[in-house]
């Protein structure tokens, strides 16, 4: 079982946090597998659209075939912004079926390979917006319901070697970010001037941090939120 454990499953790793957290498992030796919409840069890319349980479910199948993989990034995710008042249903499930139900389908895909391992590392992509933030109630709600799962499964599969462990990001400067915010742009400014290292974060500061949590010696570390946002969550996380 030593070969399985080195395979990663990454959702979303086509571009953005997720490219870079496969970058970053390659430099360590592990290999990513990537679930995304658009793979055609991806060695071994898996395309699939994520948003359907059944497309999720044969991109998953494919995956297996190479055998048990015993890591897990779920990175997938959709934002919809909105304000409550005008944030429509067909939104909302959206959000819940990509930041949520896709999650959990991985995660009971990979399960029986991880069991049987005795091993496990699920690393799942919150977001500072957790704590809650203006237009974002199907993103911030599906966030936050991701890390409640990571704590339920935390609890129920840590007697089989298996951790589950969140990643809150804050702003990240991502080529999505960058058409929201252009650089040198006042809001720009005013965003990183709200960060206390004074910086937008890169996908390479997720990206380290997910494979400190995938590594096999952060065995001991569960069902935590590590929130990789230049200190912006200071005074507003629980201690």
């Amino acid at each position: 079982m030593a070969v399985a454990t080195e395979r990663v499953l990454i959702t979303g790793g086509g571009a953005g946090i997720g490219a870079a957290v496969a970058a970053q498992c390659r430099q360590r030796g592990w290999e990513p597998v990537v679930i995304d919409r658009a793979v055609q840069d991806v060695p071994g890319g898996i395309q699939a659209d994520l948003s359907s349980p059944e497309a999720t479910a044969q991109a998953l199948e494919q995956a297996l075939k190479g055998g048990p993989i015993t890591r897990l990034v779920n990175n997938v995710g959709v934002v919809v912004p909105n304000d409550a008042e005008q944030q429509s249903l067909a939104e909302f499930d959206l959000a819940v079926s990509l930041n949520l139900r896709c999650a959990l389908q991985c995660m009971q895909a990979l399960l029986p390979g991880m069991q049987a391992a005795g091993f496990g590392r699920i690393v799942n992509m919150s977001s500072r917006a957790a704590l809650g933030k203006e237009l974002r109630t199907a993103y911030s709600a599906t966030k936050a319901g991701l890390i409640g799962m990571t704590r339920v499964w935390a609890l129920e599969l840590g007697q089989h070697g298996i951790t589950a462990n969140a990643i809150g990001p804050g702003p990240i400067r991502t080529e999505l970010f960058d058409r929201a915010n252009p650089p040198g742009a006042p809001r720009t400014q005013a965003i990183i001037d709200a960060v206390p290292v004074r910086r937008v974060g890169t996908p390479d500061d997720v990206a380290y941090a997910t494979a400190f949590m995938l590594d096999a010696q952060s065995g001991f570390i569960t069902g935590q939120v590590l929130y990789v946002c230049g200190g912006m969550t200071v005074g507003v996380a629980p201690v």
